[in-house]
């Protein structure tokens, strides 16, 4: 049984009419970069909650989450009309096993991402921990329109830092525009011809790299495929060290 904790808006930041990330304070336990908690308000005398991975690090006790105000979604546009101050419900526990803390140490981390799937990268790279733990990070950062990419301000403060050990590619699905340092298509088909990893000068494979894939199930299922079958790579599981490991976003 969830047990909840009253938090507090601090602020809200509406990057897009669609795209929107709240800053919240309460109390609750600590939590793993990467993990997902429970979100909730009373909506018609009925509690409605979903699961949003932090975009915090877990030092930092502004509790960021990175939200899709969803067309008649029964909790996200209510969300997404809230104002500074208002109350809100948290879970104090934290949940999920998309972290470090489960992916052993090797040369190449590939964080694989779409749309808010972005959300547990920006807390593991915030962490910085997975820099001590990987020579170099690829983030792939698949959007619509290249106005959707909100936090690019915040990454570019960490690669300008790190900047020998990180490298981001963003993909654009749609407005396609010609420009030297954007690739245009879908993450699958970019690995399956190659020029996903001729742009970032790197190949994924079994000996030195791990992927991890968040956001759109579709994505995660055919990139997941392409890799075990062509590349040798397997899942991640906790009983059996492996190449991939996986979060859905819906």
């Amino acid at each position: 049984m969830t047990e909840w904790s009253i938090g507090k808006i601090k602020k809200i930041t509406y990057w897009t009419e669609n795209l929107f990330s709240i800053i919240l304070n309460a109390k609750i336990n600590n939590f793993y970069a990467g993990q997902f908690t429970r979100l909730a308000l009373k909506i018609n005398n009925k509690k409605i909650k979903r699961a949003y991975s932090y975009i915090n690090s877990p030092q930092n006790k502004n509790y960021e989450f990175y939200i899709s105000n969803i067309k008649n979604g029964k909790l996200s546009t209510n969300l997404y009309n809230l104002k500074v101050n208002d109350k809100i419900f948290i879970s104090k526990n934290s949940s999920g096993i998309f972290t470090l803390n489960n992916i052993k140490s090797c040369e190449n981390l590939w964080m694989l991402s779409t749309g808010t799937g972005i959300g547990p990268y920006l807390s593991i790279l915030q962490d910085k921990i997975c820099f001590k733990k990987f020579s170099k990070i690829i983030l792939v950062h698949s959007i619509r329109y290249i106005k959707d990419f909100s936090y690019l301000n915040l990454l570019k403060k960490i690669q300008n830092k790190y900047f020998d050990q990180l490298i981001i590619q963003v993909i654009l699905t749609r407005n396609i525009n010609i420009n030297k340092n954007i690739l245009y298509g879908y993450i699958p088909n970019l690995i399956k011809n190659g020029k996903l990893e001729k742009k970032i000068g790197l190949k994924i494979n079994n000996n030195n790299s791990h992927v991890m894939l968040c956001g759109n199930p579709e994505m995660i299922k055919q990139t997941q495929n392409f890799l075990e079958k062509t590349r040798n790579l397997s899942k991640n599981l906790k009983k059996q060290n492996g190449n991939i490991t996986s979060e859905r976003y819906w």
